[in-house]
């Protein structure tokens, strides 16, 4: 589409051009569809309740820009409580022992455990409460069952903070009615590198956008009176080497990229900070005063605490002298050898009393110096909330031939195939895994709203669990065996594989790991960095519950020997031996192309399972998924890939298929928001938060292994400010899809660009957006801003164009609307290391507004002169 230019003048208000006032600089508020902060909430959803599935043909109210907001969950009286009484702080401060001070400072056992990550022992003496501190990227993780929310990385892709202030604000109600004080979320690190495998719990590879988000959620977590803890301060962007990985990094792009969203979080008045695993600069991040002390503190004036992040303390006098306040989970570093430095007087009490403040103080500024009332969960609102979510943020990514919405034919004779169609993905793995209510399979609710007329058949297409054993010599139960408490089960015998192959074999257990071997190898052995305490995502869990590990390996021919020994240990054992031969895929994929070929259309869900503690190893769909969806396309060119992925993946079967939506991990409600999108009954509202590669190679972590994963233990972001879309940009590499990208069922178009001068240094960007299409939809229309004359003279690295605001819309057929989008000070700045400090990007800057950031629509100049 040709671009409209303009050019325009912008003259900020007086002032030095290196210098912004700190107003000046504050992130300013992007516009949303649902309004800002302060102003009355929507009227509330008919939206499912939790685990239901979409009512038949009864879901027309999701349609375009009905989507109303979930009712709030927000209890006003929790809300900012403030101090409960003036110098109770300094009082209890002057009664505590030493001990008593270090006991608040690290975790401990909890004799009553909830379920949660962390415990702190209160001070019974002085009415002080225990403290517990819940995991929760997407949802409370305990024992009991609470709303399993969408990934962070999906509400992301809604492009909404109002959104994401309703999300906090659900997970900030649930953590207090399950006796949670603490919450250890939400994570900000960037999306750097595409195989991280916590990609899914964070945001985005744009700084922006990030911190936008970031901002809102803890608002609406706090809001309730849970304490939001902004994670893992910072350069924690990838899984592997986490602990040990040294990162080197220059000023410039630390303050660009990585640490925009924790200033963020600060200024939203977070109350903790977790200190990350990794080193900076040589120095640990928990015992790191440049971010802890300098950074944290100084410069942005963070008043809460900084607790480490598990186990990851390696000091005790330096690391509290660094700024850390709380070891977690337990006192080895900060319990027994704390209290005995300051008695030999190595370590000042006033250290000690100085990390009790910080902590006592937050307490009070929530009421958590005394025992409060809690709520009662409202499982209701929370599960429209997380359709409400999951509908947003459904990104559709290519739609040939107008394959969706599944209407007439397409909707009356489907084939659905894929493991995810019947075992709903609820959440990935680690401390985002959340135990749901309920939730509906994919499969019930498209058989539901497709109506009794239909005919909907399904197809596995790719088995996750495996067949049972073949016959072994002598016999033996490996399907369904039980071993009791303090006994041990030993088999020793043979199966035949009648031709060389590669067989997958999976151990599904409870307990202690059973120990397998097939020809004296041993096909599980416990490695270091692969967590069974974590609960999983799909693949680590069998659907009644099993621990799943599995490994492929190649057999010969012939007789193999096998044993097989099982503790068990304190409570007895469970488990059954399964496993997967080349026939077995070629089978699943056959009768899937059987499927696809009888139905006129088909939707095949894809997935790819990721877990903290460890990163990806490659981009493309794990096991056979890349032959089953070369198979069913090849019988059926009206296919339509549903991606339950954690982050971006390959497609070499993209032009084979006729339609793709991406609906990552999409919680509880992911079978009625994946339903309602695949009918029409919801616009895919969504846009990508993070740029896909076409290929393996052709991302900014490929081919230097410094950059990704590190070698020797050191890691450098050399791509520097050049972060996600702007790397793309600055080397000229086409993207599979690119930031910002994603597909309406209706279209839109862009005109009378205007830019004008902000009372706050900033600028306000104003345009026109118009549905041109025929139905209700949704647009994200993107702001992004070209370098500075004024900076390159000074030598200061800049990317070709930076996102520098957005607006989410849900517009009628052939409404048009004004929009303005604000342009922070901020964002006009770059950071000068040679004056460690932002500088004004004066002179003659390009502003589009697009639809991606690969697709402008409008086009002007305008000229930044200093102050």
């Amino acid at each position: 589409m040709s671009e409209a230019e303009s050019r325009q003048s912008y003259i900020p208000p007086d002032g030095p051009a290196a210098a912004p006032s700190p107003a000046a600089l504050a992130p300013r508020a992007r516009g949303t569809s649902e309004g800002t902060k302060g102003r009355p909430r929507p009227a509330p959803s008919p939206g499912a309740a939790a685990g239901t599935r979409l009512p038949r043909r009864a879901a027309l109210w999701l349609l375009g820009g009905a989507v109303a907001a979930a009712a709030s969950v927000a209890s006003p009286a929790r809300a900012n409580p403030g101090p409960r009484r003036a110098g109770r702080v300094d009082e209890l401060l002057s009664r505590l022992t030493l001990a008593e001070k270090i006991s608040l400072l690290h975790g401990a056992a909890d004799p009553k455990s909830l379920g949660q990550a962390g415990y702190v022992p209160g001070v019974p003496r002085l009415g002080i409460p225990e403290l517990r501190l819940a995991d929760g990227p997407a949802g409370v993780r305990a024992k009991r069952t609470a709303t399993a929310l969408p990934a962070p990385v999906m509400l992301a892709a809604t492009f909404d903070p109002a959104l994401a202030r309703a999300y906090g604000e659900v997970i900030g109600h649930e953590g207090r009615a399950l006796g949670q004080d603490v919450l250890l979320s939400p994570m900000v690190n960037l999306i750097r590198t595409p195989y991280a495998g916590r990609n899914f719990e964070t945001f985005s590879e744009d700084p922006l956008l990030s911190a936008d988000l970031v901002a809102e959620e803890i608002r609406g977590i706090q809001a309730e009176g849970l304490i939001a803890t902004v994670k893992h301060l910072a350069l924690n962007n990838q899984e592997k080497d986490r602990t040990t990985i040294d990162v080197r990094v220059d000023e410039q792009t630390l303050h660009e990229t990585e640490l925009r969203g924790f200033e963020a979080a600060v200024a939203a008045g977070a109350g903790a900070v977790m200190a990350a695993y990794n080193k900076v600069d040589g120095v640990y991040c928990a015992e790191n005063p440049k971010l802890l002390t300098e950074l944290l503190r100084h410069r942005w004036g963070f008043d809460g605490w900084v607790m480490s992040d598990w186990g990851a303390v390696h000091s005790t006098g330096p690391s509290l002298a660094a700024g850390l306040d709380m070891e977690m989970p337990s006192g080895a570093r900060f319990g027994a050898a704390l209290e005995k430095a300051v008695r030999d007087g190595h370590v000042p009490e006033a250290s000690v009393d100085r990390a009790v403040r910080r902590i006592l103080s937050v307490r009070d500024r929530f009421g958590l110096l005394e025992a409060v009332p809690r709520p009662e969960r409202d499982a209701a609102a929370g599960a429209r909330v997380a359709l409400r979510v999951a509908t947003a943020g459904a990104t559709l990514l290519r739609n040939e031939g107008r394959t969706l919405p599944l209407t007439g034919p397409a909707a009356r004779s489907l084939a659905v195939i894929g493991p995810t169609a019947t075992l709903p993905f609820v959440s990935g793995g680690g401390s985002a895994h959340v135990i749901p209510d309920a939730a509906a399979r994919p499969l019930d609710a498209i058989r539901d709203r497709a109506g009794a007329g239909a005919t909907v058949t399904y197809a596995l297409g790719e088995d996750l669990y495996g067949r049972p054993m073949p016959a072994t010599e002598p016999p033996a139960e490996l399907e369904n065996r039980t071993v009791a408490a303090g006994a041990t089960w030993r088999y020793e015998g043979t199966f035949t594989v009648p031709e060389a192959d590669r067989w997958t074999f999976l151990i599904h257990y409870s307990g202690t790991r059973p120990t397998v071997t097939v020809d004296s190898t041993e096909l599980f052995p416990v490695r270091p960095g692969v967590y069974d305490f974590f609960p999983g995502g799909l693949e680590s869990h069998a659907p009644d519950g099993l621990l799943v590990r599995r490994t492929t390996v190649a057999l010969t021919a012939g007789a193999h020997r096998l044993t097989v020994t099982a503790s068990g240990g304190s409570l007895g054992q469970r488990f059954r031996l399964r496993a997967i031969s080349a026939a077995d895929r070629a089978e699943d994929i056959a009768e899937a192309a059987r499927a696809a070929r009888a139905a006129h259309s088909v939707v095949l869900f894809a997935y790819e399972d990721a877990t903290e503690g460890q990163d990806r190893t490659s981009l493309a769909l794990p096991g056979t998924q890349e032959a089953l969806i070369d198979a069913v396309t090849a019988a059926n060119p009206r296919t339509t890939v549903v991606l339950n992925t954690s982050s971006c993946v390959t497609m070499p079967w993209l032009e084979r298929s006729a339609a793709v939506l991406q609906m990552y991990y999409p919680g509880q409600e992911g079978a009625a928001a994946t339903t309602a999108v695949l009918f029409g009954d919801a616009d895919p509202g969504g846009r990508l938060t993070q740029t896909f590669p076409a290929a393996e190679d052709r991302h900014p972590m490929a081919g230097d292994p410094l950059r990704y994963p590190g070698r020797d233990g050191i890691q450098q972001y050399s791509e520097r400010i050049h972060v996600g879309h702007r790397w793309y940009d600055a080397e000229g590499v086409e993207p599979l899809f690119p930031f910002g990208y994603g597909l309406s069922y209706t279209t839109f178009g862009y005109e009378d660009l205007a830019v004008e001068r902000a009372a706050d240094g900033g600028l306000d960007v104003t345009f026109t957006v118009r549905n041109t299409g025929g139905r209700p939809g949704t647009e994200v229309a993107q702001v992004y801003l070209g370098p500075s004359p004024h900076l390159a003279a000074l030598g200061v690295d800049q990317p070709r164009q930076l996102l520098a605001g957005y607006r989410r819309l849900e517009l009628t057929a052939g409404e048009r609307r004004r929009v303005t989008v604000p342009v922070a000070a901020r964002t006009l700045s770059s950071w000068d290391t040679a004056r460690h400090g932002w500088v004004l990007g004066t002179g003659r800057r390009t502003v589009r507004v697009a639809a991606s950031s690969r697709d402008p629509r409008l086009v002007t100049e305008v000229t930044v002169q200093p102050r």
